[in-house]
């Protein structure tokens, strides 16, 4: 079994810094985050924490990016040229549920016959380098959700604490991670951990549930669900796989700039359309759809849920609206009668 020991963890970091920027989780000014390796104001790396309170998601889908710029030139000629930005960076003690949410992210921006070159520049010059959790936090249920806490397939290396605590097992699971392990002047398991499996505390049933759910679009759970959301859209911005966004453009004389930022489809605005017709104009169908998404539409396309379990939304609610409460109440539901049957 090849080990990494903690004492050489520094070793490590400072040779993956050579040939890109490493992140790791950090808590800068009271946020945990994932911050630049060494950079000022970063300080040590906070491996304790189970999850950061913001994910990682901005590494590849920043909260605002230039897209395009646009214009006319000086000799009177239309151009337009793509604004597409990246360079290597590695993902240092990224979660399982987070990985996870990583390969949601890529279903939405790589798949069904298009691929989002901003997105796709930006994963291809990612190296992840995931942590198995030894202690899952109150609130996290990803094992609920299909995800293993000491399991990520898709890292392209895994790291699990061996059994005395002052070392990790570490797998390279790609080429990528044992070409990047090879030129830090390390070695690793190519088989799968050998780690024990570890289990949340927090636990919820969603077998069958995308299925029932199909049949509960006008169920009046949404209406009392939506009375307690602020729809503040916290949960969207502390979720690691929502990915709404609004385009807008900034001109000046000859040229434009096109960009896009995170929105949130709690929001009344971002269902607004031309004519002030918004289809979501009250709170409930946001709501709806907030959860019909997390739960069933996300599988019904790509064959797996959008919740990762990870516990962000039910820690940082300011209501206490929890999805893993809202998903037993489904679960106990009775469906509702259409109107016109059974007269």
């Amino acid at each position: 079994m090849s080990t990494l020991t903690k004492d050489q963890l520094p070793q490590l970091l400072a040779a993956l810094s050579e040939s890109a920027t490493v992140y790791v989780p950090a808590e800068i000014d009271g946020i945990s985050k994932f911050a630049p390796y060494g950079s000022a104001g970063t300080g040590e790396p906070r491996f304790d924490l189970v999850n950061t309170m913001l994910p990682p998601k901005d590494l590849l889908f920043p909260q605002s990016e230039k897209m395009y710029r646009y214009g006319i030139d000086a000799e009177g000629q239309p151009f337009i040229n793509s604004i597409c930005e990246s360079t290597d960076v590695v993902l240092f003690g990224i979660r399982p549920c987070d990985v996870r949410s990583i390969e949601c992210m890529d279903d939405v921006f790589l798949t069904k016959g298009f691929a989002d070159e901003n997105y796709q520049a930006r994963r291809q010059h990612l190296l992840t380098v995931a942590i198995g959790c030894t202690a899952p936090a109150e609130t996290c249920f990803c094992d609920s959700m299909g995800l293993s806490p000491v399991q990520a397939p898709a890292a392209d290396i895994l790291l699990n604490e061996t059994a005395d605590g002052r070392a990790w097992q570490i797998t390279a699971q790609t080429e990528k991670g044992q070409q990047a392990l090879a030129a830090a002047g390390f070695s690793a398991d190519s088989s799968e951990s050998t780690a024990a499996e570890v289990s949340c505390s927090l636990k919820v049933n969603t077998q069958g549930l995308a299925a029932k759910l199909d049949a509960m679009y006008d169920h009046p759970l949404w209406e009392q669900t939506a009375r307690k959301c602020l729809t503040c859209g916290t949960c969207t911005y502390v979720c690691p796989t929502c990915h709404c966004f609004d385009i807008s453009q900034e001109n000046r004389m000859r040229e434009g700039t096109r960009f896009r930022s995170w929105d949130s489809c709690m929001f009344f605005a971002y269902t607004e359309m031309a004519g002030n017709h918004n289809p979501r104009a009250d709170k409930m169908p946001r709501v709806r759809q907030r959860f019909l998404h997390k739960l069933c539409f996300f599988e019904q396309r790509y064959g797996k849920t959008l919740c990762v379990g990870c516990g962000r939304c039910v820690e940082k609610c300011p209501v206490a609206l929890d999805i893993t409460v809202l998903i037993d109440q489904l679960n106990a539901a009775e469906p509702v009668q259409p109107a016109g049957e059974g007269e």
